[in-house]
C-alpha cells in the first residue's frame, strides 16, 4: 500500500493537521504535517490519553466516526423536521439515536447520521485533541468525510472504501459524478470484498484496471487479497 513519506517531523509550531478515526473498538490517527505522513495503525481507547500526539494541538483537526446509521439523500427532497424518519426509513435506530444532517454541496445531498452508538469515545477525543486556536472539531460520519475525500483521488474512476467494525463502507463516483454511497455488514473481510465486487460488477467498473483506495488501516493479508484483483491499493 503506498503512502506519503515514513517519518514526521518536530510537530513544534508546525502548521499540521491530525485525523482521527473512530469506532466500537477504538481508534486511529494520521497526522500530515511538511509532505509528511504519520499512521498509527488501530488502537484501543484505553490508549487516548496517554497519546503523546493528543498534548498537540493542530491547525485542523477531523474526528471521524464509523457510523452504519447514515443516509445521503438529494438536498431537494430533504426537509430538516423530518431527518429522523428519513433516516429511519432506511436504516434501524433506537429510541437513544440522536439524529443530525449536513449538507454535502458537491453533490447537491444532505448526509443524514446518528453517531450515538460511539457517542463517548468520539466526545472525548473532541475534548482532548484541539486545534491551534482552542476550538474542537465536530465529530462526523466517516462516509462524510469519504465523500469530501473523493476530490483528492486523481483517477477517473474514484472507488473509496472504509472497513471497521464488521461494516463495509463504499463510495465511487466517476470524475464529479458520485454512481455509489452505501455501508454494508460484513462480518468478516472475505465478506466485505464480496460487496465490494458485487457493487462494481454493477456500475460496470473494472477492477484489475482500477486503484482502490482505503481510509482505514489494512492487515497484509487484506491488502495482498485485494491486490490479486486490482490495478493498485493506496490509503488515502
Amino acid at each position: 500500500m503506498q503512502e506519503t513519506g515514513s517519518s514526521l517531523k518536530t510537530m513544534k509550531d508546525m502548521k499540521d493537521r491530525i485525523s482521527i478515526q473512530v469506532g466500537l473498538s477504538g481508534y486511529s490517527f494520521r497526522i500530515y504535517a511538511d509532505g509528511f505522513v504519520r499512521s498509527s495503525g488501530w488502537m484501543s481507547a484505553e490508549r487516548i490519553f496517554g497519546t503523546p500526539e493528543f498534548q498537540v494541538r493542530y491547525s485542523d483537526v477531523c474526528v471521524s466516526v464509523f457510523t452504519p446509521k447514515c443516509a445521503l439523500v438529494p438536498a431537494q427532497f430533504h426537509l430538516p423536521e423530518i431527518s429522523r424518519q428519513m433516516l429511519s426509513d432506511v436504516v434501524e435506530l433506537t429510541d437513544q439515536d440522536s439524529v443530525e444532517f449536513v449538507p454535502v454541496p458537491e453533490f447537491a445531498a444532505v448526509l443524514l447520521y446518528s453517531t450515538t452508538m460511539v457517542g463517548a469515545i468520539s466526545r472525548v477525543m473532541s475534548e482532548t485533541v484541539l486545534m491551534t486556536d482552542g476550538s474542537k472539531a465536530k465529530p462526523m460520519p466517516e462516509t462524510y468525510y469519504m465523500l469530501r475525500s473523493l476530490s483528492e483521488i486523481p483517477e477517473y474512476n474514484k472507488i473509496l472504501a472504509a472497513y471497521k467494525d464488521d461494516y463495509l463502507y463504499l463510495v465511487v463516483a466517476q470524475g464529479k459524478s458520485l454512481l455509489f454511497c452505501n455501508t454494508f455488514k460484513a462480518s468478516d473481510f472475505t465478506t466485505a470484498q464480496y460487496f465490494l465486487f458485487m457493487t462494481l460488477k454493477k456500475l460496470q467498473l473494472n477492477p484489475e484496471i482500477s486503484t482502490i483506495f482505503f481510509r482505514t488501516p489494512l492487515e497484509e493479508d487484506q491488502e495482498l487479497s485485494l491486490y490479486r484483483y486490482f490495478r493498485n491499493v493506496e490509503q488515502l
